[in-house]
């Protein structure tokens, strides 16, 4: 199995909202394929985007740096949320205090929700 296959990503579009789904281990192996998936999102100026972290199994440092740099990119220009709950996904989120300047929610409905409601 090659590291890319480690990851596996979906995008949908929900409410106007463009949604990156993960699936899999974020680590070095696999950031070059998350990132070159987000580069192509943000090419296409989304509106808003939520990282749906639901389906990940391991999420290494790179992950975390990879989330704080797609909030950068975003800026004020869009919206950026990311769903992320337990011990695997949201624990490292909250020890980094990440969450203090990433809006975080425990599913994608309440993304999608707080994200169209402006």
């Amino acid at each position: 199995m090659s590291p890319a296959d480690a990851i596996s990503t979906s995008v949908e579009l929900r409410e106007g909202i463009t949604v990156l789904s993960l699936d899999g281990v974020v680590d070095l192996a696999t950031s070059p394929t998350l990132e070159q998936q987000l580069t192509e999102l943000m090419d296409d100026g989304p509106a808003a985007l939520i990282m749906d972290l639901t389906a990940v199994t391991f999420l290494a440092s790179v992950g975390l740096r990879i989330l704080a740099e797609t909030h950068e990119r975003i800026g004020g220009n869009g919206k950026f949320a990311v769903v992320a709950s337990g011990p695997i996904t949201a624990r490292p989120i909250q020890l980094t205090k990440l969450d203090e300047f990433l809006a975080l929610y425990p599913t994608v409905d309440d993304a999608v929700m707080a994200l169209g409601a402006h």
